[in-house]
């Protein structure tokens, strides 16, 4: 068993565009921005904000996070995302998840400018995406693909197995995979929580990619033998210990990792590929917006 590791994969791919964007400023360009907004006082999405703009720092982009009260109206919202499509500057936004009830995330979503949506949410980069078309993607997926990627696991023609099917990992993890390019030219199967007979899917899965949100729904005994396991799942579960919390993902990882021949640690594993989704999302968007030819790398 080998440790897919995303601590490792994310810092090389954060020294890569450290280089990258000191090659740009150097040439006399700008550096790429990072605008976060954020609404309300939840814990969970101030440490993710904050993670966010202390990794873009680290590689050389400018970075805001701005944090608004939750009495802001969605017109409010809605007005700043405007002014903010319209600033020359920003290369890349995005609004934390989850927002106040009486604000809808899809209006939100949808009004960020397509080249702007570094979170990839848009409606429009999810069409090119299926399209197949070189866009934008949504961070988590595409920082999977990058793991996949930096360890040159094989993909082409393997049996993928995804269990979720929420908008922003399980569906375009799905059409992912299954894309003619690589990593991809999987059989997909997307599996979820009204599936029968589950272990009899994930038991055939080359790759098994599993974001149902419930903590160590999978277990070793549901794994084949040689299976590449990523784990996108994070749970804050109450425990008996200093912190007062254990951080459990999706899968049950000391039974799986007798299994699988790669696995993802949690935490350790898909969280940090995201941020790294995120900034190569911020870079090629930055490129597209500043002329450099060589954008949308993966």
């Amino acid at each position: 068993m080998q440790l897919l590791d995303g601590k490792l994969v994310s810092e090389t791919i954060k020294e890569k565009l450290k280089t990258e964007i000191e090659s740009y400023v150097s040439q006399g360009k700008r550096k790429p921005k990072l605008v976060a907004i954020i609404v309300g006082d939840n814990g969970a999405s101030q440490t993710y904000v904050a993670s966010k703009e202390r990794n873009s720092k680290a590689v050389g982009m400018d970075s805001d996070i701005i944090r608004l009260e939750t009495t802001i109206t969605e017109t409010e919202l809605l007005d700043l995302i405007a002014k903010l499509n319209n600033d020359d500057t920003v290369d890349g936004m995005l609004v934390q998840l989850p927002l106040p009830k009486h604000i809808d995330a899809n209006k939100v979503t949808d009004a960020i400018l397509p080249h702007k949506d570094v979170d990839g949410f848009h409606p429009y980069n999810t069409g090119q995406m299926v399209k197949g078309v070189d866009t934008l993607l949504p961070a988590t997926p595409y920082g999977i693909l990058l793991m996949l990627e930096h360890y040159n696991i094989p993909t082409v023609g393997k049996h993928c197995v995804v269990i979720g099917r929420s908008d922003i990992v399980g569906k375009p993890m799905s059409i992912l995979m299954s894309r003619n390019a690589y990593p991809g030219n999987c059989t997909v199967t997307m599996c979820h929580s009204k599936t029968q007979d589950l272990n009899s899917y994930t038991l055939r899965a080359d790759i098994l990619i599993v974001a149902s949100g419930i903590p160590e729904m999978v277990t070793g005994d549901m794994v084949k033998p040689g299976a590449v396991v990523i784990d996108v799942g994070i749970t804050r579960m109450d425990a008996d210990n200093e912190k007062g919390y254990v951080i459990k993902g999706d899968v049950h990882f000391e039974s799986a990792k007798e299994v699988a021949s790669y696995i993802t640690p949690v935490p350790g594993g898909v969280g940090l590929m995201t941020i790294a989704g995120l900034l190569m999302n911020t870079l090629n968007a930055y490129k597209k917006h500043v002329g450099i030819e060589e954008a949308y790398t993966v």
